[in-house]
């Protein structure tokens, strides 16, 4: 990894050069665009115009000076990537000749810091991998460089993309603590915070975050945008730093649901490497012809009240959303109850794949790297708790060695059972509720509960912990974990202290195309997504063409 010092040198001369390339544009053109808030097929419409992706790209890169280390100080960038700039320049010239590689060709985005990048380190967010590059680019990687986009940067994320026991929400020893661009006192979410922070703050056009216990959603949530989690198997992980391949999905986080839409197009198909995208054979679809404004119209929708009364605000944007989806012609079913025993068996699932998945799949990632690094788990646990290395996160210290002293492997027979028996019957159970009720889509709170403060969590275990709610309302994205099931959040409106609300949509496998839609519908009809306080508007993002 990239020191912060020198990341600082690197952001700073690559922000003043575009800064210049934004300022230095004449204004006699008449057309332009708010990269701020145009849709992918907006900028393509842009580019077929005149304008070009190194401009777009130097808007991105001035807003990151002005909110990444300076203002807000949001940090959610670990790499910047120092040729950003020289890439979108050599797109352009391809677009000039007569290529266009399609929608993606000019768009800048941002990658969680756990996928591969053969030109960009790759640390998953922990200081012991400071400085790994891979040797390739992860499968996704690949598909969206060929495809024609600009990674910006790689963003901050949970280390190991957990944040379990004590790890403050949002830190990692490699890339320290990233912050809500609402409220820098607020945590930017778990483990895809820094993608999530990153596109309400505006770095680039989409990013891609990983979620296994709701990665995706919480962050989508915090920060007000939208986020995908795709039906477990859609999209190819190969070449991702693994936490639990059961439960391992990649989703893309953008301002709206048509960049969700089209960036789907491209990430989804079958990954040679990753034998979970072959459920996903004859599922393969062009998601962009979801996008239409009655697509709500006529759908049976569950409305789960079990996922509310923690908190009012929250459940009066829950149900000013019901009552949107029922002007927008949605036959509602109010409400759809999980029964009490499908709900109770979701908390052993996590731990036991946890102990078993994470010690074997991150020591297989961590044998394709170069020599210099941990060469499994174990050295990866005693490097952490080894007080020699100065490492940052003394709680991921003790969360690693807490697992290593838990010896579980593939054979063992609660994972046996769990893997064979347990997580099955959960996932029948689910598509039971959605059969009995009859129902395309669940639809309820993403976090019925204010977003979270910063700062050291107390573990479950703590005696200092404070009491939790007792109520089964907690936990509605394990619903989606461990079934496999596809969800995607939407904004929906925002708290009196100006925090955002968000709602999902539950889906059946590869019903993704279906969310899409039903989520584009309602952007359509409330358009309650809001810019962060503390990255406002500038001058720089109207590019003129």
């Amino acid at each position: 990894m990239m020191s912060r010092t020198f990341a600082s040198r690197i952001r700073t001369g690559v922000a003043t050069g575009a800064l210049a390339l934004v300022l230095g544009f004449s204004a006699a053109h008449a057309a332009t665009l708010d990269v701020t808030k145009a849709t992918i097929p907006e900028f393509q419409a842009a580019y077929a115009k005149g304008l070009t992706a190194e401009r777009v790209t130097a808007a991105y890169l001035a807003r990151v000076a002005a909110f990444e280390e300076t203002g807000p100080a949001i940090n959610a960038i670990i790499h910047m990537n120092p040729n950003a700039l020289e890439q979108a320049k050599a797109l352009d010239a391809e677009r000039k000749a007569g290529k266009v590689r399609g929608p993606l060709h000019g768009i800048p985005i941002v990658l969680k810091d756990n996928f591969d990048t053969f030109d960009l380190p790759t640390t998953a967010g922990s200081q012991l991998l400071a400085g790994s590059i891979p040797n390739k680019d992860a499968f996704v990687t690949r598909k969206l460089r060929d495809a024609g986009v600009i990674i910006v940067a790689k963003v901050n994320m949970a280390e190991f993309a957990n944040s379990g026991g004590k790890v403050p929400l949002g830190f990692s020893s490699g890339g320290l603590q990233t912050h809500n661009p609402h409220a820098l006192d607020r945590s930017p979410g778990s483990s895809s915070g820094g993608t999530g922070s990153s596109i309400a703050a505006g770095f680039a056009v989409f990013g891609l975050g990983t979620d296994s216990q709701g990665s995706v959603r919480g962050p989508s949530h915090d920060n007000g945008i939208v986020g995908l989690k795709t039906t477990h198997g859609l999209v190819g992980k190969s070449g991702i730093i693994p936490l639990t391949l059961s439960l391992d999905t990649v989703g893309p986080m953008a301002r709206n649901v048509t960049d969700i839409a089209v960036a789907l197009n491209t990430l989804s198909g079958i990954d040679p490497n990753d034998r979970d995208t072959q459920k996903s054979v004859g599922h393969g679809e062009d998601y962009t012809r979801y996008l239409k404004k009655d697509a709500l119209k006529g759908v049976r929708i569950g409305i789960v009240r079990q996922f509310m009364g923690v908190d009012a605000e929250v459940d009066q944007v829950t149900n000013e959303s019901i009552a949107v989806l029922k002007a927008q012609g949605a036959e509602i079913v109010d409400p759809v109850v999980y029964p009490d025993h499908l709900l109770g068996v979701r908390g052993p699932i996590w731990p036991f794949l946890e102990a078993v998945e994470f010690r074997k799949d991150i020591t297989d990632y961590l044998h394709t790297l170069k020599p210099g690094f941990p060469k499994d788990f174990d050295e990866l646990a005693a490097k952490a708790n080894d007080p020699a290395t100065n490492y940052r996160s003394p709680e991921k210290a003790a969360l690693f060695k807490n697992l290593a002293e838990r010896k579980m492997d593939y054979d063992d027979p609660t994972y046996v059972s769990l893997k064979t028996v347990m997580m099955p019957a959960f996932t029948n159970g689910v598509n039971s509720v959605f059969d009995k009720y009859g129902v395309t889509a669940m639809f309820f709170p993403t976090n019925n509960g204010p977003t979270a403060k910063l700062g050291p969590r107390p573990a479950e275990d703590d005696p200092n912990r404070p009491p939790q709610p007792r109520t089964p309302n907690i936990g509605a994205t394990s619903i989606a974990s461990q079934s496999g099931l596809p969800e995607i959040v939407i904004p929906a409106g925002m708290s009196k202290d100006q925090m955002p609300i968000t709602v999902s949509f539950l889906g059946k496998a590869f019903s993704d195309g279906q969310l899409i839609g039903m989520a584009y519908a309602f952007e359509q009809a409330t358009h309650a997504i809001r810019t962060p306080k503390l990255t406002p508007s500038l001058k720089t993002d109207t590019v003129r063409y």
